[in-house]
C-alpha cells in the first residue's frame, strides 16, 4: 500500500506475462542467492519473498480487472482488492495445511524456492498455451501456491 501511495498504480500496464517474469526474477534471486551465499546488491531473501507475495496478489488483481478496469485506482479501493485476494489465498492455505498435515513445516526453504520455480514455469507454458490447458487447475491456483510458498518461507525465516 505504502508503493500504491507513492507510484499509483503503474503496475496496471503489465501484461500477466510480464508479472509472471517479475516473480521468476524474484525467485530466480533468491534461489541465486541460496546458492552463492553472497549478496552483492545488498538486498535479502526474505525482501524478494515478500515481492513474490505482493506480486502474485497484483497478478490476481490483474486476472480481475479486464479492458473497461481503469489503470489509476484508488489506494482504497486496491486495498480492498488486495486484502479479498489475500484472504481467498490464506483460505486455500488453511485448507490445504489441513489435507498435507503441515508438511511445509519439514521442507528446506531452497525446496520452497524450487516449487515457486516450477509454478512459474507452469505459468509461463499456460501464457504460452493462450490459457488452454488440459488438465492444470490454472493460473490462478499456481498463483496463489507462489504466494502460499513464499508465506511459508517468510515464517521458516523468521519474518511473518
Amino acid at each position: 500500500m505504502k508503493k500504491t501511495r507513492d507510484y499509483g498504480t503503474a503496475w496496471r500496464i503489465l501484461r500477466p506475462s510480464s508479472i509472471t517474469d517479475q516473480i521468476f526474477i524474484k525467485a530466480q534471486r533468491i534461489r541465486t542467492l541460496e546458492e552463492k551465499k553472497i549478496s552483492k546488491v545488498g538486498d535479502d531473501i526474505t525482501g524478494e519473498y515478500i515481492g513474490i507475495v505482493n506480486y502474485c496478489i497484483i497478478a490476481m488483481m490483474q486476472l480481475d480487472s479486464n479492458d473497461e478496469t481503469p489503470y489509476e485506482l484508488s489506494p482504497g479501493h486496491v486495498e480492498k482488492m488486495f486484502d479479498e485476494k489475500a484472504a481467498e489465498t490464506e483460505e486455500l492455505m488453511f485448507a490445504k495445511n489441513h489435507d498435507y498435515g503441515e508438511a511445509w513445516r519439514d521442507m528446506r526453504i531452497s525446496s520452497l524456492t524450487d516449487l515457486i520455480l516450477m509454478k512459474i514455469l507452469r505459468v509461463k507454458q499456460i501464457e504460452d498455451n493462450q490459457g488452454q490447458t488440459l488438465a492444470s487447475e490454472g493460473v490462478k491456483a499456481n498463483y496463489q501456491d507462489m504466494l502460499n510458498y513464499s508465506v511459508f518461507a517468510l515464517i521458516k525465516l523468521g519474518a511473518a
